[in-house]
C-alpha cells in the first residue's frame, strides 16, 4: 500500500504513479471492487463459472457437455444496496440554514446550503453513496459549484500515514487497458497534473499531457481578447472527500457472496433436474458381460439420443424415476433468503404487506433497517460535513427516511396531539411529506393567511379590539 509520505519521497513521480496503480490494481480493495460489479449487475461470477463435470476411467475431469446447466443469477445484491441507499437518501438531503425570499410576488424559502452545493448535489450524493455501499468507499471532488464522484476501480488514494486523512490520489482510465491509451490524474493539495500513454506505445508508459493546474481558476473575458487566466488558487485541503459506507469501510458484498451463491446455485440445480430429469435412472438386467465402458457408451446414447437398443430376450431395462425434493429446495431457499434480509439489516415487504397491520408492527420490522441506518448516516454526515467545511459553510445535514407506514394511523396520532405542536413540527411528522415541501408550505399558509388578514373588513377589527380590551 503506498501512502503520501512514500509519495513525497519518491525522486521519480512518474514511476511511482506506475508503480502505486499497478500495486492498487492487484489489491484485495481493487478486486473486490471490480467483483461487486458484477453482482450489482447481476452477473453473479460463481453461478457464471459453474460447470458439471464428468470423471472418466482413467480419472480425467471433463465437462458434462449432455447435461442441463442453467445459471440462474439472483438480484439480491442490488436490492438490498438500493433499499439501504433509497431508505436515507430517497427524499434527498436538507439543511438548517434558509432564508426567505419573495418570487413571482410570492415568498418562498429557500435552503442556502443546499443552493451552494448546486442542483445535482441529491443525485450526486445518492451515486457517491451507493458505490459507497458495494465497494466499500468512494471519493468525491468538489470543483466550482459542482461534485464529482469517483469509484475505487478507478481511484487509487494515498493516505497520510500519521493522521490517516486523504493527502493525494491518482484516478486512472482506460477503454481497453491493452490495446487502447491510460489517462491518469494525479491530486495533490497544490492541484493536480494530467498523464497519459505515449503516442505508438501502450499501457502505463504514461508521459506529461497537462501540466500542474490549480483547482480555482479566476478567468476575465473581453470582446478583444477573448477569456484570459488572471489568477489561479487552491482549497485550504484537497478537494477530494472519501465517503465509506460503513464503519468496517469494507464492501457489503463481503458476507453476503457466499449466501447469494448457494442461492443461486440451488435455483439453478432445482431448474436443470426439472430440464433433464436427472432423477431418472435405469437397471439393467442380465448384463454382467458389460464393463464400464459399455455401460459409459450404453447411458451416453439413452442421454443423446432417447433411445436404446437391448436383447430383451436375455435382457431388460427397467427405468426408475425419484420425485425430485421440491419442498426441501423450496425450504432451503426461503431460509436462505430470509437468512440475507437479516444479515443485511434489510425489510422483507411481503412480511408486512397485509393491510391489518399497525404502526407499531411495521415500526418493529423496520428496527434493523434503522440501526443500519444510522451507521450508514453517521459516515454521511461525516463526509457532508467536512465538504461544508471546505466551503466554509457550518451546517448540519438532515435525512428524511423512506419506510413503508400505516400513514392512517400515523396521521391520527398525529391529529391527537396537533394542539401541542406549531405547524413546522407537524408537517414535519406527516409521512407523506418530503423534507424539501415543509418549507414550501409553510410560506403558502403564512401568505394566505395574511392575505385574509387584508381582506379583513375594517368594522370587524374594530370589534375584536373592544372585544379585547372588555
Amino acid at each position: 500500500m503506498k501512502t503520501y509520505q512514500d509519495f513525497e519521497k519518491a525522486e521519480n513521480k512518474l514511476k511511482f504513479i506506475t508503480s502505486a496503480i499497478n500495486e492498487y490494481r492487484a489489491s484485495d480493495d481493487y478486486l473486490t471492487a471490480l467483483l461487486a460489479n458484477d453482482y450489482e449487475c447481476q452477473r453473479n461470477t460463481t453461478i457464471a463459472q459453474y460447470e458439471k463435470y464428468l470423471y472418466s476411467q482413467t480419472g480425467k475431469k471433463v465437462v458434462d457437455f449432455t447435461a442441463a446447466n442453467n445459471r440462474l443469477a439472483s438480484n439480491f445484491f442490488h436490492r438490498f444496496n438500493t433499499d439501504r441507499c433509497t431508505y436515507s437518501l430517497g427524499n434527498g438531503v436538507s439543511f438548517t440554514r434558509t432564508q426567505t425570499i419573495t418570487e413571482d410576488g410570492r415568498e418562498k424559502q429557500i435552503d442556502l446550503t443546499k443552493q451552494a452545493l448546486g442542483r445535482d448535489f441529491d443525485n450526486d450524493l445518492y451515486k457517491a453513496a451507493y458505490f459507497a455501499l458495494i465497494h466499500g468507499v468512494s471519493y468525491v471532488r468538489w470543483e466550482d459549484g459542482k461534485s464529482f464522484v469517483f469509484t475505487a476501480d478507478q481511484f487509487c488514494p494515498l493516505y497520510d500515514e500519521f493522521t490517516g486523512d486523504l493527502k493525494a490520489g491518482i484516478r486512472f482510465w482506460s477503454l481497453d487497458w491493452v490495446n487502447k491509451p491510460v489517462t491518469v490524474i494525479l491530486y495533490t493539495e497544490d492541484g493536480y497534473t494530467i498523464y497519459r500513454t505515449k503516442d505508438g506505445k501502450k499501457g502505463l508508459d504514461l508521459m506529461e499531457y497537462q501540466p500542474r493546474k490549480a483547482y480555482k481558476v479566476r478567468v476575465r473575458e473581453t470582446k478583444a481578447d477573448g477569456p484570459e487566466i488572471i489568477g489561479e488558487s487552491n482549497y485550504p485541503s484537497l478537494p477530494i472527500i472519501p465517503l465509506y459506507g460503513s464503519k468496517h469501510k469494507q464492501s457489503t458484498l463481503i458476507g453476503l457472496r457466499p449466501k447469494i451463491d448457494a442461492y443461486d446455485l440451488i435455483q439453478s440445480g432445482f431448474a436443470n433436474d426439472l430440464e433433464e430429469c436427472a432423477e431418472i435412472y435405469w437397471i439393467v438386467s442380465n448384463a454382467m458381460g458389460m464393463d464400464d465402458a459399455d455401460l459409459a457408451q450404453f447411458r451416453d446414447r439413452l442421454k443423446l439420443n432417447h433411445i436404446a437398443v437391448a436383447d430383451t430376450d436375455n435382457s431388460g431395462i427397467t427405468p426408475y424415476t425419484q420425485e425430485i425434493p421440491t419442498q426441501a429446495k423450496e425450504t432451503f431457499l426461503n431460509q436462505i433468503r430470509a437468512s440475507m434480509y437479516e444479515d443485511f439489516g434489510d425489510v422483507d415487504v411481503s412480511n408486512i404487506s397485509s393491510s391489518s397491520r399497525t404502526a407499531t408492527e411495521i415500526n418493529a420490522a423496520y428496527q434493523p433497517m434503522d440501526q443500519e441506518a444510522d451507521d450508514f448516516e453517521y459516515q454521511m454526515i461525516i463526509f457532508i460535513r467536512k465538504l461544508l467545511s471546505l466551503l466554509g459553510i457550518d451546517d448540519v445535514p438532515q435525512f428524511k427516511r423512506g419506510k413503508i407506514s400505516n400513514q392512517l394511523e400515523q396521521t391520527q396520532m398525529i391529529a391527537l396531539v396537533t394542539q401541542y405542536l406549531d405547524r413546522e413540527t407537524i408537517l414535519n411528522l406527516l409521512p407523506f411529506i418530503t423534507v424539501d415541501q415543509v418549507q414550501e408550505i409553510l410560506s403558502r399558509l403564512d401568505q394566505e393567511e395574511g392575505r385574509r388578514m387584508d381582506d379583513k373588513p375594517d368594522d370587524e377589527d374594530d370589534e375584536d379590539d373592544e372585544s379585547g380590551e372588555a
